[in-house]
């Protein structure tokens, strides 16, 4: 059957391509998640000593950790002892015929397990390594343990978050690991494309998550190098444009964003306050911008006469950008998010159903789909050693040693 009978483009971009997955915890397993989307084998290679962390993580289903799940559709998974001979021989006979390695130890680590890149890249040399730190691979907290809201706290995102500048306030989800795993995925995507052109050699790409947190600080963190000027927290309106934020309606709170002069001339006719459209405090943006708070509070006053949903519907309705406050609850029940098919439902090895979120990419008109529920520890083990070429006896007598474990469907 086509892509387009199926519902399934033709072809996966990365199809073809192996990832050995090393890493453990959020933002190695993010990025391989997303090559997964695209159709990479993602191995995912654990210590057979328990596996990656967040196994172990709240919040739970029954003894299911959702934190692990949420990051490792389309995976497979290996169990290895690390620490034993024939265990290092695993590892590196399983980088030796991946495309892809991807890790998130400390600098240096990846060396003393047996995997030194040089090495690797030596016996082969397609090979991309991808590494993703605390704090890079230089400098003097280059191995230093590094976690998300550390990040967020050095890279000065928390100074622009929250209701002002005596409370820092962390992000409500972890977006430096987040965002590390995806310009660790661009960096492999770039190698991938790339190797042809570099003699077939894969590349050493990567990053950390206090860079992944500088790189995200856009105009904010321009403004400080350009002007000298320390950006301060603005609670919930944007930083530089007004009025754009939230606003009180009669009932619920809205989120509205007038970005462009156009949107004001009819934002000031919607809300019945053409007298607004040309008082010098508010004629152009930058006015706007300084007098924020005083429009503000003549905006709310308007909007107060109606129930919020008129009033998104409304300017939806006229091109300005606007939209309701919601829970998680809330926002998986949104017609346009069921409409985007994002949370499909898979089965892990146990019989348990699962509904989880797919990623975020769309390849030839089809959604990201999740091919295969995050896997039980070691639940792959047997398929991957024997696409190593191991037979039957030589991976009953690696079980029975303990170097590989494995968990059976029931």
């Amino acid at each position: 059957m086509t892509g387009e009978q199926t519902g399934q483009p033709t072809r996966l971009p990365l199809e073809g391509i192996t990832v050995m997955d090393l890493s453990r915890a959020l933002a190695g397993p993010y990025c391989t998640a997303l090559l997964g989307d695209l159709g990479a084998r993602i191995i995912k290679v654990e210590s057979a000593k328990g596996g990656d962390s967040t196994r172990t993580w709240p919040p739970f289903e029954d003894e299911h950790s959702l934190y692990f799940d949420s990051t490792n559709r389309n995976k497979e998974s290996i169990a290895v002892d690390f620490y034993s001979d024939q265990g290092r021989e695993l590892l590196w006979n399983l980088a030796a015929s991946a495309d892809v390695l991807v890790e998130n130890f400390r600098p240096g680590v990846l060396a003393t397990m047996g995997l030194d890149p040089e090495r690797l890249r030596e016996a082969n040399p397609g090979l991309v390594i991808a590494s993703v730190s605390g704090f890079g691979t230089t400098g003097p907290l280059a191995q230093a343990a590094g976690l998300d809201q550390v990040a967020q706290g050095m890279s000065g995102l928390m100074s622009v978050t929250g209701p002002d500048a005596d409370s820092p306030t962390r992000v409500g989800v972890p977006v430096m690991d987040l965002y590390a795993g995806v310009f660790t995925a661009v960096g492999v995507c770039a190698s991938l494309a790339g190797r042809a052109g570099n003699g077939g050699r894969g590349h050493q790409v990567g990053t950390s998550l206090l860079e992944a947190g500088l790189a995200i600080s856009a105009f904010q963190g321009q403004n400080y190098l350009s002007t000298g000027t320390v950006p301060v927290p603005q609670g919930n309106n944007h930083p530089v444009l007004a009025p754009y934020g939230v606003f009180r309606t009669a009932d619920i709170p809205a989120i509205i964003a007038v970005g462009n002069q156009a949107h004001w001339k009819t934002f000031c006719r919607i809300i019945g306050a053409p007298e607004l459209e040309d008082d010098p405090r508010f004629a152009i943006g930058r006015d706007r911008s300084e007098n924020r708070q005083e429009l503000a509070g003549l905006i709310e006053e308007r909007l107060q006469h109606r129930p919020g949903l008129e009033w998104i519907e409304e300017f939806r309705a006229a091109g300005i950008p606007t939209g309701p406050i919601y829970t998680y609850a809330q926002a998986f029940e949104d017609p346009q998010v069921q409409a985007l098919q994002m949370v499909q439902r898979v089965e892990r090895i146990d019989g348990s159903p699962l509904p989880l979120l797919r990623g975020p990419l769309s390849v030839d008109g089809v959604p990201a789909g999740v091919r295969k529920a995050p896997p039980a520890l070691g639940e792959d083990t047997r398929a991957v050693l024997e696409g190593l070429g191991l037979d039957e006896g030589q991976i009953a007598g690696l079980v029975e040693a303990g170097i590989v474990t494995e968990t059976v469907r029931p």
